[in-house]
């Protein structure tokens, strides 16, 4: 059975993103904390992306290593990505591209079957995907970069379960500007 993480940056106060979608609260991450995502993303075998997350992230990084102000880090990111296997959980959008396929389904049953092959672990981005995922208890792993900073509204990292979830702490470092790193696994 594969493992499935949910790993993004967040506010102090819990957010992906402030209100009107906006982002750029952290500023851009340290080349520490860029490497340590890029570490983790090359242990995936598959990237599940929310609409959302997929326009983001399709908008950016298929082409981000020809930008003259690219570090190696970021050189290296925009490869594996072009390169990792992905689905796209979307009614809305009709095509995408770049080594991902469309899935117009329910995401927690298509969700559940990948999570039943064998494979490396899996990733899941995009804040109502993940929310889904948490609800049905398929989340295996917690990955938080949590920034020093308050917005006080927006789209949260964590949704709204209708019940506990136990955790148990497997990592936690400090990285450069005071973004905490902390890895959480789900406890059965």
């Amino acid at each position: 059975m594969r493992k499935l993480i949910f790993g993004m940056n967040r506010t102090l106060d819990g957010y992906i993103a402030a209100p009107g979608d906006e982002i750029g609260w952290g500023g851009p991450p340290s080349d520490e904390l860029f490497q340590w995502w890029l570490d983790r993303e090359r242990e995936l075998g598959l990237m599940l992306y929310g609409r959302r997350l997929w326009e983001t992230m399709s908008s950016y990084w298929p082409t981000a290593d020809q930008q003259p102000s690219a570090t190696t880090a970021e050189i290296e990111f925009a490869r594996n990505w072009r390169g990792m296997p992905k689905v796209v959980f979307s009614s809305t959008i009709d095509r995408v591209d770049w080594n991902a396929r469309l899935v117009r389904g329910d995401a927690v049953t298509e969700i559940q079957r990948l999570k039943a092959e064998d494979g490396a672990p899996m990733g899941i981005g995009g804040a109502r995907l993940a929310g889904a995922a948490m609800r049905a208890g398929l989340i295996d792993e917690y990955q938080l970069a949590t920034y020093p900073v308050l917005v006080g509204g927006g789209t949260p990292f964590f949704t709204a379960l209708d019940g506990r979830v136990n955790l148990k702490l497997v990592e936690t470092r400090t990285f450069p500007g005071g973004v905490v790193l902390t890895r959480y696994e789900t406890r059965q």
